[in-house]
């Protein structure tokens, strides 16, 4: 009798979508392998589980995993996240998208979703580029970076992610790289059990355009970067955690407890429906 072999998170992964389309090197693997392994562990019901994406590389996660998503217009993942867990407050709405989709033109849905509080929970592929069309220069890209955009190297100030989470009011702010693969996990998890809005920068390699015009050409390579400048320090100031060449500063910034929006958003209508009651008696 032949004895069938079967991944132990299948369950969570849509097999007919497989093999995925990211590319050799590339850290969206590890980063989707990390969020099921964290969902694993804490025995989720994937029946209450939303994944949302927006447009990037990272986007494709929400076709990879084996819940209830949607991969939504560039720049609105968390617009429709919103929405979802306003409607029905009972679910987990996870976000999984890039640097460019959430910090460039979703920006403003950022900050304000982030202000509110409101109970979704962001998970951000950093790769300081725009990947998918082309390895244009991004918010994140980094100073003196080359891109296809910038062949002379970046000048523009890069957005502080973790500094901008922390100052829009989320509850819960980390950042690791692909290479701290069980920290993520464990952050994940953490992440996934707090209330109102949360937030976690992956630093993650993309070797086949921002890698090659930054002598680092393969995934290995741009790992052995961040083994090299990475430094955890937890609880840190997040404004002094800019990522340069010889420095990533990574660990836990935020945990904080909170009221929801959606919370205090039901206990409003709640009051406001009683008053109504107690007017027509």
């Amino acid at each position: 009798m032949e004895t069938e072999i079967v991944h132990p998170l299948a369950k969570y992964l849509r097999e007919a979508m497989m093999p995925h389309i990211w590319c050799s090197g590339c850290g969206n693997g590890i980063i989707l392998n990390c969020f099921v392994q964290a969902i694993d562990e804490l025995k989720m019901d994937l029946n209450k589980l939303v994944v949302v994406s927006g447009i990037g590389c990272i986007g494709r996660a929400a076709g990879y995993v084996n819940t209830n998503s949607f991969h939504t217009t560039h720049g609105r993942p968390i617009a429709f996240a919103t929405g979802v867990k306003l409607a029905n407050p009972e679910l987990e709405v996870v976000i999984i998208s890039g640097d460019g989709d959430l910090f460039a033109i979703g920006g403003n849905h950022f900050i304000h979703a982030a202000r509110r509080n409101i109970g979704i929970k962001v998970i951000c592929a950093n790769n300081f580029n725009y990947g998918m069309t082309g390895g244009q220069q991004g918010p994140t890209t980094p100073i003196e970076a080359l891109t296809t955009t910038t062949p002379y190297g970046n000048i523009e100030h890069p957005f502080n992610l973790v500094h901008l989470a922390a100052a829009s009011g989320a509850t819960y702010v980390a950042r690791w790289t692909t290479l701290h693969v069980r920290k993520l996990t464990q952050s994940i998890k953490k992440l996934l059990q707090k209330e109102g809005f949360g937030f976690i920068e992956v630093v993650s390699p993309c070797p086949e355009i921002f890698g090659r015009y930054n002598k680092m050409r393969t995934g290995l390579e741009m790992m052995e970067w961040f083994r090299k400048a990475s430094m955890v320090e937890n609880f840190s100031d997040p404004a002094k955690a800019e990522i340069t060449p010889e420095r990533i500063v990574v660990g836990e910034f935020v945990d904080i407890a909170k009221v929801s929006y959606e919370k205090l958003l039901h206990e409003k209508i709640a009051e406001i429906n009683e008053k109504k009651m107690a007017m027509v008696s």
